[in-house]
C-alpha cells in the first residue's frame, strides 16, 4: 500500500446516521415553522457544515433563525447516541487492520466538535485515529482546509493519503487539494453522483474498501 494515511468521513461513510440526521433536521426546522422538505433536500446536504447546510436548505435564514435551528437540532439528534450498533459492519476490524499495518487513521467531518468527541466514545471507535478535524473548527467541505491541516499533522503530501467518504464534498474536496478519493455507496449520495469527481475507485462492501485501498 503506497498511501501512508486513510482519512474518513464519518456520517454515512463509518456509522449509519443518515436517517437519524435528517430527522432531527426535519424536526428542527418544522419546529420553527419552516416548510418541511423532501427527504432527499435533507439527506442532500449532510457532509458540510451545520451553517452551510441550512443556508442551503432555507437560502435567507436569519442568524438568529439558525442560531435556534442549530440548538434544536442538536436536541433531537443528542437524544439519541451513536453507539456500536450504528457502526457500519466491517468498520471496526478494517481500523484495527489499517492501524496494525502502520498506517495512519483520521476522521475529516462536517460534524460538530462537540458531537464528533461524544460519538468518538460512544461509538467505540475514538481509539483508532490519530487524528480528527471537525467543520466548526476548520472550514466546511468542500473546502480542503481540514485535509491540509490532517496533512500537517502527519508532513506527508497529498497523494500520500486518501479520502473515503459517501458524498460529493468528500470528492471534491480531495480533488482540489490533489488527493486521491475512494467513494463508499452505502451512505448519501449514489455511484453516478459521486463519481463526477474522478474518485479512483468506487465501492459498495466493505470488502471492495479494503480491496481499493490495497490498490493504492
Amino acid at each position: 500500500m503506497a498511501v501512508k494515511v486513510a482519512i474518513f468521513d464519518w456520517d454515512g461513510t463509518l456509522v449509519d446516521s443518515v436517517e437519524h440526521i435528517a430527522d432531527s433536521l426535519h424536526q428542527a426546522a418544522t419546529e420553527l415553522g419552516y416548510p418541511a422538505l423532501e427527504r432527499a433536500a435533507y439527506r442532500n446536504i449532510i457532509g458540510l457544515g451545520i451553517e452551510e447546510a441550512l443556508e442551503s436548505l432555507y437560502p435567507g435564514i436569519t442568524r438568529a433563525d439558525m442560531q435556534a435551528m442549530r440548538e434544536g437540532y442538536g436536541r433531537y439528534f443528542f437524544t439519541k447516541a451513536t453507539t456500536p450498533r450504528e457502526v457500519f459492519a466491517g468498520v471496526t476490524e478494517m481500523l484495527a487492520d489499517l492501524r496494525g499495518a502502520g498506517l495512519g487513521r483520521a476522521v475529516a467531518t462536517g460534524k460538530s466538535r462537540r458531537g464528533l468527541d461524544k460519538a468518538l466514545v460512544s461509538s467505540g471507535l475514538g481509539v483508532h485515529f490519530d487524528i480528527t478535524r471537525c467543520a466548526d473548527e476548520t472550514r466546511s467541505k468542500p473546502d480542503p482546509a481540514m485535509l491540509g491541516e490532517i496533512l500537517r499533522f502527519y508532513r506527508i503530501e497529498p497523494d500520500e493519503a486518501v479520502m473515503i467518504g459517501d458524498t460529493i464534498y468528500d470528492m471534491e474536496m480531495a480533488q482540489r487539494i490533489g488527493m486521491p478519493a475512494i467513494g463508499v455507496e452505502w451512505g448519501v449520495h449514489d455511484q453516478d453522483t459521486l463519481a463526477a469527481f474522478g474518485p479512483k475507485a468506487i465501492v459498495d462492501s466493505m470488502a471492495d474498501l479494503r480491496r481499493a485501498l490495497e490498490l493504492l
